[in-house]
Parts: C-alpha cells; structure tokens; sequence
C-alpha cells in the first residue's frame, strides 16, 4: 500500500502545494501528468494505495491534459484526493469535475484540498502564496490527510466514503483565454520550450511560434524559457488583468474537505 504524488504543474505552483501537502507522508513516488512523451497506462494502482492529484484550475475547469492522463491509468481500488490549485478567483467547478473523473475511473474519493498559488498569467494576483500563512495551514491539512491514509490502510470502511465537493453540472463552460505566448527577438531557438510543452503546440524546427489552437496557455514555455523570450501581448493581457481585478482583489481561502 503505497502513496503516490500526481500532478499537472506547468509553472510550479501546484507543485509547491503538492510538496506542502505531502511533505509528513511518506510518498513512493510522483507523477507528472504534464509529459506527453510518457504512457500513462503503464501506472496502475493496488487496493489500499492513495494518490494526491493535484491540478490548477482553468477557468473553472480541470485541464483536459491532466484528465487524459489519468483515464489512461489502471486504478484497481484505490482512493484519490483531488487537490484543486487556484489563483486567488475562484476554482468553480474544478474540484467538482476532478472528483467525478476519479471516481469514474475507479477512485475511491474521501478527501479534497483547495489551495491558492500565485496565479500563473497575472501574477499580482495571488502574488507569493502559498505564503507562510498558507504553508502553515495546508500542513495541518497534511496531518489530517496523513491519519486519513492511516485509517484506509488499515481497512477501515468509513475512510472509503467518496465525499461531496462544491461545484455544478452541467460545469462552467470553458473555451480557452486569448493569451497565446509566443517568442521575440531573444529567443535562441533552443528548442526548450517545444520539448516541455504539455500539448506540443510548439514546432521544434520554429520554436518562436506556437500552434494556437493546440495552445492551453498553460505558461509553461513563458516560465522556463532561459532567455525569457517568451511572452504574452501586453495590451491584451493589462486589459484582462483590469477586468479580473475585483474578483481577485480579497485574500482568497485554502480548504479541505474531509
């Protein structure tokens, strides 16, 4: 019986969350369900072992990459526990969808978080969470989890229980946003971001362009770009950030379902 660490974290932050959260287990291994290199369906699971899954929230959604890579896994009867990464809006019907697509591949679902990051295109929102505040309450959530996973290791039938999560069916509608990154004059051509794109929207023979309508503008290729020639249109982006600016302006709660 064994735990396990999954996650979607094209530009860290959910990464940052999931390392808080796990750091009192005693975890087995991680999953990045951000390569498209791997094939997902060689990860299958025993009865009795858990896995973390944490994702960010896009526009309300779970991102269809993450939800493609777990379909492919073999489950057996083991329990799941979403962990949904917001940038300090709302995370809609993420944890909704996430929950049901565990649970329809196989997942028992007695547990979820919901965590702030930084948000990943307008960072002032959000800006350095998980910060100490954040980081103190997501390990005592971790204590929590950890003598859930006891109890389902042990047997215990009640740790089974799949849990009810906010959220609505039909979900929020999502279409993707208009933010498609693409390279300037810096880029060197190194090819880094066309190997690290989780959709392959970059062509490696042209890196400095991008395939818009495989583009999720996840900012992957943004964030680890080593000559930062990546970036988004700046008058699309102030004006975006004008209209999110209420709605991200309150300090925003961590959360735990369990």
């Amino acid at each position: 019986m064994k735990v396990y660490a999954m996650y979607f974290s094209p530009t860290g932050g959910t990464k940052k969350v999931m390392d808080i959260l796990t750091e009192s287990l005693d975890v087995s291994g991680e999953i990045d369900l951000s390569l498209p290199e791997v094939d997902y369906s060689a990860y299958s699971f025993e009865d009795g072992d858990v896995c973390l899954v944490g994702v960010p929230s896009f526009g309300g959604r779970v991102p269809e990459t993450a939800l493609v890579h777990i379909r492919a896994m073999h489950v057996g009867r083991a329990a799941a526990i979403p962990v949904i990464v917001y940038g300090n809006r709302a995370y809609d019907d993420t944890m909704l969808e996430l929950k049901n697509e565990l649970v329809s591949c196989g997942f028992k679902v007695p547990a979820a978080v919901a965590a702030v990051a930084e948000h990943s295109i307008m960072h002032q929102f959000g800006a350095g969470r998980p910060d100490y505040e954040d980081q103190q309450e997501l390990r005592a959530y971790s204590i929590k989890i950890k003598a859930l996973i006891t109890r389902i290791q042990a047997g215990d039938p009640e740790a089974f229980n799949t849990i009810d999560v906010p959220g609505n069916e039909p979900y929020r509608e999502y279409n993707g946003v208009p933010f498609k990154p693409k390279a300037g004059k810096d880029c060197t051509h190194c090819g880094l971001c066309a190997a690290k794109c989780p959709v392959q929207a970059i062509p490696a023979q042209q890196p400095e362009s991008v395939d818009e309508k495989l583009c999720i503008s996840c900012m992957r290729c943004v964030a680890i770009c080593p000559a930062h020639a990546r970036s988004l249109n700046k008058l699309v982006l102030t004006a975006a950030s004008a209209k999110m600016k209420k709605a991200c302006s309150t300090r925003k709660a961590n959360e735990l379902f369990i």
